[in-house]
């Protein structure tokens, strides 16, 4: 009958219970967590967020009578400046960790804009579908098809350096990456039954696809995230090396690159090899997490 179509709808939605499967997941695969990746990132982020209480000196000013020191376990090294100092006597290691707030904190907003654009566009492409999903898709394929870090470096000159323009710069270029696999997503979700029962029951589109569809693509979002957030560390990196990014003399950890790499070939290996490092080690960090949570949210991974 007419009026039992509702109750039937709502009965097979799965927003009661739609969240609560992957958290589930979550809770029983934390006794396996990689802990080498988890203490990275921790440590890393504590890092950032206690930058001002660990740093040993000011990350900015520099004493050009300490310029080059080496890192205090080798000959000429001072227990005052434990990674040693750059070309302008400041601190390797203040820099390094106030670095990582500024790398992480640019980074990481990065992803989670590009995430929540791209989660948002790829719904609805994929639910509407018809000319809309036609539009979506060849603007993600012509964006796709730019060189990323060529066109980042193309955007940041044109407005110009600063954290907040290099968010909105990386945020604007991988949200491709979350569009397209969410739409993928969402074209096979929405034959579920529970979608079409809705449909009958004369749900809006809005709220299906914010009832329904959602909470069944932010655990691929989640996903996407930590592993796309190692590539954004690169090309934050790669533009403040380049002068395009992190203005100086904030201590980015591209910067930190960009300052060592005139005094590499003097052997002054240190302002260069320890931001270098812990950009490698973030990145790889981020990338197996990433696995990990790929496999303990999708149950058929976890079968294999």
């Amino acid at each position: 009958m007419p009026g039992s179509i509702p109750a039937s709808a709502s009965s097979a939605s799965p927003l009661p219970h739609a969240w609560s499967p992957a958290w589930r997941r979550l809770r029983d695969g934390a006794r396996d967590l990689p802990v080498v990746p988890v203490t990275i990132l921790g440590a890393t982020l504590l890092a950032a967020v206690f930058a001002d209480v660990l740093a040993p000196h000011d990350p900015v000013l520099g004493n050009l009578r300490h310029r080059h020191r080496p890192p205090a376990w080798l000959a000429g090294g001072d227990a005052s400046h434990l990674l040693g100092t750059d070309h302008l006597g400041r601190d390797v290691l203040s820099r390094l960790l106030f670095g990582a707030r500024i790398s992480l904190l640019v980074s990481f907003t990065a992803a989670v804009v590009a995430g929540a654009l791209g989660t948002a566009i790829g719904i609805v492409s994929g639910y509407c579908g018809r000319w809309v999903d036609q539009l979506v898709m060849r603007v993600v394929d012509a964006w796709i098809a730019l060189p990323a870090i060529s066109f980042a470096i193309f955007l940041a000159v044109l407005v110009g350096p600063g954290e907040m323009n290099i968010v909105i710069i990386l945020a604007g270029i991988f949200w491709t990456r979350y569009a397209r696999v969410i739409r993928g997503e969402v074209l096979s979700l929405k034959e579920r039954d529970y979608v079409r029962l809705a449909i009958v029951a004369n749900c809006s589109k809005w709220t299906i696809m914010r009832r329904h569809i959602l909470p069944n693509v932010i655990n691929t979002s989640i996903v996407l995230s930590t592993l796309i957030v190692g590539v954004v560390i690169v090309a934050e990196a790669a533009l403040s090396f380049l002068g395009v990014g992190v203005p100086p003399p904030k201590p980015a950890w591209g910067l930190m690159l960009a300052d060592g790499k005139e005094g590499l070939m003097a052997g002054y290996w240190g302002v260069t090899l320890f931001p270098g490092l812990a950009i490698m080690l973030v990145v790889l960090a981020a990338n197996l997490l990433g696995d990990w949570l790929r496999v303990k949210l999708d149950p058929q991974l976890r079968q294999l």
